[in-house]
């Protein structure tokens, strides 16, 4: 649910001229970026010092690279097995779709193994992983990216959570 103009008002007016320039600089950020609710989402990555910007950019660049990448009807003639299924009679806009949901269903694969951050299947090995924020000179800023597939349906940039994939 979306803030008010008002409420964004009230709640920047609470803060310390560096909090407000902070606030607004990340404001602008996700609005550059197209994010709906551009101020919610400053204010929590503030307020719960989340690193929403970068779970935010992240999400949305596999959006538009892995799964977006087939949204092009040309992009599947680069595929043989493609080449031959057009040959045999497919509809091209079947396959595009295919390809599209087969991609989100590995990119949504991948992000929930990275959020579990170990291989469950195997026991006695003490290794993981964490997917974490980092500064613009690529330190670790400490704040991790956790949660990753329980949004990536949401960050359609098309707005429909991915439900032209399953039609």
């Amino acid at each position: 649910m979306s803030e008010s103009p008002n409420e964004w008002q009230a709640w920047l007016n609470s803060l310390d001229a560096r909090g407000r320039a902070t606030a607004e600089s990340l404001r602008a950020r996700f609005e550059a970026l197209g994010a709906a609710d551009a101020g919610d989402w400053a204010k929590s990555e503030i307020c719960e010092d989340l690193p929403h910007l970068a779970r935010f950019t992240l999400l949305r660049s596999l959006w538009r690279g892995p799964i977006g990448g087939w949204a092009d009807l040309d992009a599947i003639d680069q595929l043989p097995v493609a080449q031959r299924l057009l040959a045999a009679g497919a509809n091209k806009e079947d396959l595009v779709r295919l390809a599209r949901a087969v991609a989100y269903e590995a990119v949504f694969a991948t992000l929930d193994e990275l959020d579990t951050g170990s291989d469950v299947n195997v026991s006695g090995i003490d290794a993981g992983w964490l997917v974490m924020e980092s500064a613009e000179d690529g330190a670790p800023t400490g704040r991790a990216l956790s949660g990753l597939h329980e949004d990536l349906l949401a960050m359609d940039p098309s707005g429909r959570d991915g439900a032209d994939l399953w039609q």
